[in-house]
């Protein structure tokens, strides 16, 4: 099921002497995050708080938050991870938050032969990477586009194109 709140990013600290935060983003850019004017501070949308201004910094988001004026008000926010809700923002034709990806099915996109469950994205360098997780096995899945052949978030589904050797033939007959 799709969440309606979903992870943006954590606070790591304050930037300069007014309040400014540094926000680790979780997301495609930074600027894709930067016109979002309401964050929330939990999962269920019960916390808002309002983005006075976003801008990209070195890979990150400097964030002013309402009631945050200080270093010490912006200190006590460290760690803390700030949720966006899906309904602020509007994804291009073919893009999907990362999250709606967990819990899918892996299914071979050529024989239907399903390797396990999504249990989770790994970002590296070169791309992204499934953990999939068949019972009490897990295989790791390089995301790369030639790989994959079609991405249903709404049906639950991801077939994927593997390489001899990747799930070792494991998995279970559609």
């Amino acid at each position: 099921m799709k969440q309606q709140f979903l992870e943006a990013g954590r606070l790591l600290r304050t930037h300069g002497v007014r309040g400014e935060l540094v926000l680790e983003p979780w997301a495609d850019s930074p600027g894709f995050l930067a016109d979002i004017r309401t964050l929330y501070f939990d999962r269920e949308g019960q916390r808002p708080v309002e983005v006075l201004a976003a801008r990209e910094h070195k890979g990150r988001l400097l964030v002013r938050l309402r009631g945050v004026d200080t270093v010490e008000q912006g200190d006590v926010l460290r760690g803390k991870i700030l949720y966006l809700n899906r309904d602020a923002v509007q994804l291009e034709e073919g893009r999907f938050f990362l999250q709606d990806l967990l819990g899918c099915s892996v299914v071979d996109g050529a024989t239907g032969q399903v390797y396990g469950v999504l249990e989770e994205v790994l970002s590296t360098p070169a791309n992204d990477v499934y953990r999939v997780k068949n019972g009490e096995r897990e295989f790791l899945f390089p995301a790369v586009k030639h790989m994959i052949k079609r991405t249903d978030v709404e049906a639950g589904v991801v077939e994927v194109l593997p390489i001899p050797g990747i799930f070792d033939g494991e998995g279970e007959e559609a």
